[in-house]
This record gives C-alpha cells, sequence and structure tokens, in this order.
C-alpha cells in the first residue's frame, strides 16, 4: 500500500547560490552524507548533484507527511548511486525508527534534472496499515 508520494524541484542556480555563501561548508556538511559530498564534488555541476539530491530529501519528507518539521530533517535523509547507478534512499537511525513506526517497507526514488532546476520524485510503501 502507498503510504504517501513527494515531489520537490530545486532551481539550480538557488543551490549554486548556497554554495557560494559564507557559510556553505557548514550547510553541506549538515545537510548531505559524506558519500553524497564526494559524488557531488566529483560532478561536472556539483550544484546541479546537490540540488537533486536535496530535492529527493525534501520529497521523501512530503511523502512522510511530516515535512522537515516534525523531527525528520535533511540530514536524516541520504540518497546514494546516481549518474549511472540507480538512486536509492538511505535513512539514519532516528528517521529509520521513524519510518519503522508506519510500516515503511519500500522507498522509491527518481531524480531528474537539466541545466536549470532539479526534481525528485518518491513514493513510500508501507507493509500495512499506518
Amino acid at each position: 500500500m502507498i503510504l504517501g508520494v513527494g515531489v520537490d524541484l530545486v532551481e539550480v542556480n538557488r543551490m549554486q547560490a548556497l554554495l557560494n555563501r559564507r557559510y556553505a561548508a557548514r550547510f553541506i556538511e549538515r545537510v548531505f552524507s559524506p558519500e553524497e559530498r564526494a559524488v557531488c564534488e566529483a560532478a561536472t555541476r556539483p550544484a546541479q548533484c546537490y540540488a537533486a539530491r536535496f530535492a529527493a530529501k525534501e520529497a521523501v519528507a512530503k511523502a512522510f507527511g511530516t515535512g522537515f518539521s516534525s523531527g525528520v530533517s535533511p540530514g536524516m535523509i541520504s540518497v546514494t548511486g546516481g549518474e549511472r547507478n540507480r538512486p536509492q534512499i538511505h535513512l539514519s537511525q532516528k528517521a529509520r525508527e521513524y519510518a519503522e513506526t508506519r510500516n515503511v517497507s519500500a522507498i522509491h526514488v527518481s531524480l531528474t534534472h537539466t541545466a536549470t532546476s532539479a526534481c525528485a520524485v518518491v513514493v513510500v510503501e508501507t507493509s500495512g496499515s499506518s
């Protein structure tokens, strides 16, 4: 059964502006996992990579029905894969515990981007009643 569907769109130039700020390193460290940072920093267009992953984090929170205000934050969600590998969502311990209370059995994610925007769609499945 589908628990929720989330979609988010992030403008690449807005992410680039964040990356150009004085405290960008703190933002990146707080929001993105070491693996995400490594992948994005190695990308031809890091802002595009970060934008797609941030969109996925936001889409997960929307699919959970919590947004980032109910205990699930962007740093608790990471996106692995991408480029030529199928992207996957991984949850930190606290987010995983939340997912378990909702009987989440699978999280599906699709990422896409253009030169100007990045989009993510997430479907969260549950193994029973939530």
